[in-house]
């Protein structure tokens, strides 16, 4: 199961269908495009600002190494740590830019794939639009009072306030 973040963009004068495809889903999870392929995966998600970021972080690094004297296979491992770090980083990033521009984060869904976390957001998405509740939730009961003298209590002290 995979988990995604959900994100609403705001408001333009379009349709509610129109609206609802423009919903995106982020998957939490390690992201093997970020850490191969870093500075692409960045312009394709257009992450502006985190590209400028790592280019910099980069560049600054390389400096900082070329300075000390050290050798080619240093500032390659540097690469690699940087691109591992964005690549456990690439959803955070992405949620980062996304509230950035205003998006609404509506929560948090899991599915085995993006079609099925898809389809439960959705679900509850037309239930809440349709004013109802959705069909897949559950409401929990209120939690039922004790009854009186019960020694329910977990621990060293089976009354309340027995520890005096």
């Amino acid at each position: 199961m995979t988990v995604y973040m959900v994100f609403e963009p705001p408001r333009r004068d379009e349709d509610r269908l129109a609206h609802a495809e423009r919903i995106a889903f982020v998957r939490d999870r390690f992201s093997w495009a970020a850490f191969l392929f870093a500075p692409l995966w960045l312009l394709w998600h257009r992450l502006w600002l985190a590209l400028v970021i790592y280019i910099a972080a980069i560049a600054a690094l390389m400096s900082a190494l070329w300075a000390i004297g050290a050798g080619a296979e240093a500032r390659g491992w540097i690469v690699v740590l940087v691109n591992l770090l964005l690549g456990f980083e690439a959803a955070t990033v992405r949620r980062w830019t996304l509230l950035r521009r205003d998006w609404r984060e509506r929560g948090t869904v899991i599915g085995d794939d993006r079609e099925a976390a898809e389809r439960r957001f959705f679900d509850a998405y037309v239930a809440e639009a349709a004013g109802g509740a959705s069909s897949g939730s559950t409401v929990t009961p209120p939690p039922a009072s004790p009854r009186p003298g019960a020694t329910d209590v977990i621990g060293l002290f089976p009354q309340p306030g027995a520890n005096r």
